[in-house]
């Protein structure tokens, strides 16, 4: 059934975004940067223009752009290459303050908010013969970090810090992107691979019918104290019987996806993206399972540290959300 679901999920977001491999076009009035294909954000970018140009006028026009994540999409939408993207709450939190996790000149202050989505738990998979248990274990082991300017690799690289421990305290680093992982996993060319995902995720359903995997949970005082220190993370669970050899919940470091723009955004554009995303809901619940328990009410403030786009606050308070 999970498998289905993921099938029809990424058919959802190839017909909605057919030709957004290709390069954007000049005459496009919305560019929305989101992630890898095999992950939540591009199907969720497809699901954001379709609903956009229902309602859009004949010369309007929305396209979808394959990315390296978070980081990438913030880097481009601070350049103007993208109207809107998807990021983690984690790292919306560093570029709108300018925390030095966000590596760049000055804080992304122009960086506003339209609405929250699904809960992105951090996932470290291990081999089951690899003996990895816990976060910890990780130490002296060969660890897929990520690419470089994913949220993932980020985020990875956070919890890394509140270890104390640099790359060097693996026996050796990859930077794969999600669709390759498994296959190193199995192929015995690493022993744990990560992943700041909403689940169920195709990647490692894949990697789980391969090998015999399990679920790393990622706790104890480490990131207890990164959970003190840092507001915008909080626990998260990934449900039990998703993937094979997994039953049980395991507990992990979560964020919130968020979708953001900047202030030049006009407010109508604005208003008309948020409507159009609010007005069908029930639609976007069934894109994908990650979406099923969204709540609007949760939508309009979760993870959202950046202030609302005047545009989406106006839609909101018509709506009585706000």
């Amino acid at each position: 059934m999970i498998r289905n679901a993921l099938k029809k999920a990424g058919l959802l977001a190839v017909l909605s975004t057919l030709g957004a491999l290709a390069t954007v076009q000049a005459e496009s009035n919305l560019v929305i940067g989101t992630g890898s294909i095999a992950g939540v954000y591009y199907p969720t970018g497809g699901a954001i223009c379709r609903f956009y140009e229902r309602e859009a006028s004949a010369d309007e026009r929305c396209d979808v752009v394959v990315t390296g994540g978070s980081i990438d999409n913030l880097t481009g939408l601070r350049e103007g290459r993208y109207s809107l993207v998807v990021v983690q709450s984690d790292w919306h939190h560093y570029a709108y303050t300018g925390q030095p996790e966000y590596d760049e000149a000055e804080a992304f202050d122009s960086l506003r908010s339209l609405f929250s989505l699904h809960s992105e738990p951090f996932t470290v998979l291990a081999r089951v013969d690899s003996g990895i248990a816990t976060f910890s274990d990780l130490k002296g082991r060969r660890v897929n970090l990520g690419e470089a300017g994913s949220g993932q690799r980020g985020t990875l690289d956070v919890l890394m810090a509140s270890y104390g421990w640099t790359y060097d305290d693996f026996q050796r680093t990859a930077e794969l992107p999600p669709l390759r992982q498994g296959e190193a996993l199995c192929d015995y060319r690493l022993d744990a691979i990560t992943f700041a995902a909403g689940h169920p995720n195709p990647a490692i359903l894949e990697a789980t019918e391969r090998c015999e995997t399990v679920l790393v949970p990622v706790t104890g005082e480490a990131v207890e104290q990164l959970l003190d220190q840092k507001p915008y993370y909080r626990m998260a669970s990934i449900p039990g019987g998703l993937y094979p050899g997994n039953p049980d919940p395991v507990q992990t470091l979560g964020m919130a996806a968020t979708v953001v723009t900047t202030a030049n955004m006009p407010e109508d554009v604005a208003y008309r993206i948020v409507k159009a995303v609010f007005e069908n809901f029930d639609t976007l619940t069934r894109l994908h399972p990650a979406f099923a328990g969204l709540d609007p009410a949760t939508m309009i403030q979760d993870g959202l540290s950046a202030p609302l786009h005047p545009g989406a606050r106006r839609y909101y308070e018509e709506a009585g959300l706000l």
